[in-house]
């Protein structure tokens, strides 16, 4: 932990809110991108970081150092995405089928030198890994979400979800085997959205 973060949190810890704004403000984009890879839908996206971090501030006094603050943070994000899924279960409201059927991605800035179209492709594409990705189970999408999205080390991930090193491992595998399985089986749809231009209004 940076020595300036140490800081913060502590004055969080003692109630300063315009500390703990700070801490959001610098792990507010990595917790969102947490909960959108999980959920695939803004909406909820938002509501489950915002949760976390409501959890991160109560929670606040018990947090000890053992870990890094965004290891800890992470943990909480990671409960969250998980606790919404077993109430989803539980409900029987949300199917991943609706899940996958909200329209969005959360692609990255496009190029300056990108045309519209190649953008448009762009989207389409990651919208349907984002598909294939809400099709895992939860604890699939999570990891992989840690490792491929946030970058985050086997230790870091391991120290999130509580676990061991050759657990990670070996969940992780498991992941990426059944993501790779799962775009092998819908490649028809991938390479039409690559080969085909995508129509505009011919003239």
């Amino acid at each position: 932990m940076h020595p300036d973060e140490d800081l913060l949190v502590k004055r969080s810890r003692d109630g300063d809110l315009d500390a703990f704004e700070e801490l959001v403000k610098r792990y507010e984009s990595k917790v969102y991108t947490i909960a959108y890879r999980f959920t695939g839908n803004h909406a909820d996206a938002g509501d489950l970081a915002q949760d976390a971090f409501i959890r991160a501030y109560q929670a606040l006094r018990s947090f000890r150092g053992d870990a890094s603050f965004a290891t800890w943070l992470y943990r909480i994000a990671s409960n969250v995405c998980r606790d919404e899924l077993r109430r989803q279960q539980r409900q029987k409201k949300v199917s991943l089928d609706e899940m996958m059927s909200q329209p969005g991605g959360n692609p990255p800035l496009a190029a300056a030198d990108m045309s519209p179209q190649e953008c448009l492709e762009r989207s389409e594409i990651q919208e349907l890994v984002q598909k294939q990705l809400n099709s895992l189970s939860g604890d699939q999408r999570l990891i992989l979400v840690m490792r491929e999205i946030q970058g985050l080390s086997y230790e870091e991930i391991a120290a999130a979800l509580e676990c061991n090193l050759g657990t990670v491992k070996s969940r992780l595998n498991r992941a990426r085997q059944t993501l790779k399985q799962r775009v092998l089986e819908n490649r028809e749809l991938f390479d039409i959205k690559i080969r085909l231009p995508i129509k505009g209004k011919e003239g």
